[in-house]
């Protein structure tokens, strides 16, 4: 069985006889045909192929297929953005009247697609700590509940997600967990080997690794079994009516069925299709992506120590020092490293927070994270503006919290520009 380190370098792809070696962009939206009938048994679900890239491209299925083996699950797809796999992996399964549990401490914008777009069309949610008690867990499902949601290393908060804890409470409702794994990536964490069931990543983060591309992954376990809540899961247990009557657990068995129902139902009326060229640009980034890695842990592991014996600053939240709160799930989770990015907060507040971060010369300020170049935000006063005192606390978020994505850069040479912003203030 291949290593990870192999699976980025060649997974997805093995070329044939005269082959391209690299992974070909198939810059089409349509493909050829000798018959109608031909053509028909691809509308029918009935044959393998392409008809029209907003559906399914050749190149986006290589790379996801990469992602799938990197990941160990048996089907995926890519998407347009994050956030395109975040609200596909819900709706996937929930529509109007149905309910969600989901960890509070994610993604400022995950936040608000699920506790605010989605509410408006008739989706409920129910935040809870990760940290929250089995009690407070178990309080949480409803008789309606369709699934569980976390992120492994929370953006921009850091905190470590008991991935088993929340499978298990998932599976004992009936419902899968579905894990964003974008900040751990599966270098560092493969949560179908804690439990979980579906995952998903913004590519556009370290898997791409450069500023490139804008994209997003779903990826299936193949392990949860909708069949056996077939009430539960009507969308892939019951006939398809929008697409010639197909039960999709049926036609493609547990292993197959939410991906093409995604990409059936919700990709064909929806669109957010991520463009070859841009998958063509991810593939060159997973090619790297467990060298990168190694290099963004051990520059934040060395920021973390750095900043946390500074006197300007409050606190530090980085699940690799062993005084973190989130160090024995880490160590559990992740012990190889969790990921490029430290949270903390610098002594006196957000007016010192903004004032430390226009000193910085080889961080640059930018609504962006896990690149391979070093870069800051201030999550309170960009991605996470729109949540209320309230909710910026439920996030993990305060208004001094810095988040600093440590790149690939000489790790002495991170810390001495730290130390001259930190002068300065």
């Amino acid at each position: 069985m291949a290593t990870i380190e192999t699976k980025c370098v060649q997974g997805g792809y093995t070329p044939g006889n005269g082959e391209p070696r690299q992974v070909p962009i198939i810059q089409s939206t349509t493909f050829k045909y000798t018959s109608s009938a031909d053509m028909g048994k691809l509308f029918d679900l009935e044959a393998s192929g392409y008809f029209y890239s907003r559906l399914q491209n050749p190149t986006c299925d290589t790379v996801a297929a990469k992602i799938c083996e990197l990941e160990g699950g048996t089907a995926a797809m890519l998407t347009s953005s994050g956030q395109a796999a975040s609200f596909f992996s819900i709706f996937n399964i929930a529509q109007a009247g149905d309910h969600v549990v989901c960890s509070s401490c994610i993604y400022g914008g995950t936040f608000n697609l699920f506790n605010v777009t989605m509410r408006k069309m008739g989706l409920d949610f129910t935040f809870v700590a990760p940290d929250c008690t089995d009690e407070e867990l178990e309080a949480a499902f409803k008789p309606n509940t369709k699934a569980v949601f976390g992120e492994t290393v929370a953006n921009p908060a850091l905190v470590v997600l008991d991935i088993e804890r929340f499978a298990n409470a998932a599976h004992a409702h009936g419902v899968p967990l579905i894990i964003d794994n974008t900040f751990a990536t599966p270098v560092n964490c493969r949560p179908f080997e804690w439990g979980a069931d579906i995952v998903i990543h913004s590519t556009t983060k370290y898997m791409d690794g450069h500023g490139s591309a804008v994209g997003g992954c779903i990826v299936d376990s193949g392990k949860f079994d909708w069949t056996k809540y077939p009430e539960k899961f009507p969308g892939l247990c019951t006939p398809d009516d929008s697409y010639h009557g197909i039960t999709y657990t049926e036609r493609f068995g547990i292993e197959g069925a939410y991906i093409t129902k995604a990409t059936a139902q919700l990709m064909r009326d929806l669109g957010t299709t991520q463009s070859p060229q841009s998958a063509y640009l991810l593939n060159l980034g997973l090619e790297s992506l467990h060298l990168r890695m190694k290099q963004h842990c051990k520059n934040a592991q060395a920021v973390a120590e750095f900043l946390s014996a500074h006197d300007k600053i409050a606190w530090v939240k980085y699940c690799g020092l062993p005084t973190d709160k989130d160090y024995a799930l880490a160590q559990k989770y992740l012990p190889n490293g969790s990921c490029g990015v430290v949270s903390f907060g610098v002594q006196g507040g957000r007016a010192a927070a903004e004032a430390f971060m226009g000193h910085l010369k080889i961080a640059a300020i930018e609504t962006h994270v896990a690149d391979a170049r070093s870069c800051c935000l201030h999550p309170a006063s960009a991605t996470h503006r729109q949540l209320t005192d309230e909710e910026l606390v439920a996030a993990g978020v305060t208004p001094d919290l810095v988040r600093f994505s440590c790149g690939i850069e000489g790790t002495e040479d991170l810390i001495a520009d730290i130390a001259q912003a930190l002068d300065k203030i």
